[in-house]
């Protein structure tokens, strides 16, 4: 992870080796934080390119739902006699992987398919699904950051506005409850959580939760402060999660390994409330955010969790602006 250009795919999904960039310089002396987060500015570009190359990983959980891995978050799809359903929809550049994949599901069409959040990994491709015939259906927010030009701060990137094809078609402001393929999906909309838009899926039959980016396993989550995220918020959505489901629910995160669990989750939300924490009180004793990133508080969890999207840089400072 030396090189903070150095983009690529894994079994994860999209793995950036930093989005954030590295933060220590080859000169040997800490880089300040807009140098740090500078360097994140091709981060789209570079994660629809990898895309375009990457692997989809089919991985079937039961009641005919499955998840397909490898483009941008990971995409649910419930099968059956309504239509392929799927909550959300990966990067463009994966079309035909997904197709390929979603035929092996079997000959249903692709009818549905349901946004957990705005952010591009999760919407990319809503405008070619729509196209093979999925009506969109998302959180109002949603629908409002895809309809104007948004940009994210932390990624030094301005989104266009999404074509009418990608935009949702139908959306609710707070929860919603639907019926297809035999199966009760529970729509839940979080207060601002790491957007203003996530909302999770739960599939009620199966007992499988999709939670989209309110859960991250095994990394540390990005936040998005430009669209009404927060560290706070995200802690919230985590509860909420772990208060809706028990040790058999299987949960689908929206990055990282795709079959996770309650324990994994609370250990997820352990995590962030200890760094929250610790950050809060450095801020607090007013040490600036180059001192805070210095002094690297998060070392005790960076094996575990910091290698991905949010390296430890990024990740402190997202948890120093909601602090």
């Amino acid at each position: 992870m030396s090189n903070p250009h150095d983009f690529r795919l894994s079994r994860r999904g999209f793995c950036l080796c930093c989005l954030g960039a590295t933060t220590f310089a080859a000169s040997g002396g800490w880089l300040t934080p807009s140098e740090v987060f500078a360097q994140s500015k091709s981060i789209v570009d570079n994660i629809r390119a990898a895309a375009a190359e990457a692997p989809i990983q089919v991985h079937k959980l039961r009641n005919g739902i499955s998840v397909l891995e490898g483009s941008g978050g990971n995409v649910a799809v419930l099968t059956g006699p309504d239509g392929k359903v799927l909550v959300d929809a990966g990067i463009t550049a994966s079309r035909p992987r997904i197709l390929e994949a979603l035929s092996g599901l079997g000959k249903d069409p692709i009818r549905h398919l349901i946004n957990t959040h705005w952010h591009f990994d999760h919407t990319d491709g809503n405008e070619w699904l729509h196209q093979e015939g999925a009506s969109i259906l998302a959180h109002e927010n949603t629908r409002k950051h895809l309809a104007m030009a948004t940009r994210v701060e932390d990624w030094n990137f301005n989104f266009p506005q999404s074509p009418s094809g990608a935009l949702p078609s139908e959306v609710f402001s707070q929860d919603k409850t639907l019926k297809m393929n035999g199966t009760t999906l529970a729509l839940k909309h979080y207060e601002p959580a790491h957007t203003d838009s996530d909302i999770s899926v739960y599939f009620h039959e199966p007992d499988i939760l999709h939670t989209g980016d309110t859960y991250w396993n095994g990394f540390y989550p990005f936040i998005d402060y430009s669209t009404g995220g927060s560290i706070d918020g995200t802690i919230r959505a985590t509860e909420a999660n772990l208060a809706a489901i028990t040790n058999n629910t299987i949960v689908i995160p929206g990055h990282g390994p795709p079959v996770s669990n309650k324990a994994q989750l609370t250990e997820y939300r352990d995590m962030l409330v200890i760094l929250r924490d610790k950050v809060a009180a450095m801020k607090k004793q007013g040490r600036s955010l180059d001192e805070i990133v210095a002094a690297n508080p998060t070392a005790d969890y960076d094996a575990k969790w910091g290698q991905f999207a949010a390296n430890p840089a990024l990740f402190t400072k997202l948890l120093y602006e909601g602090v």
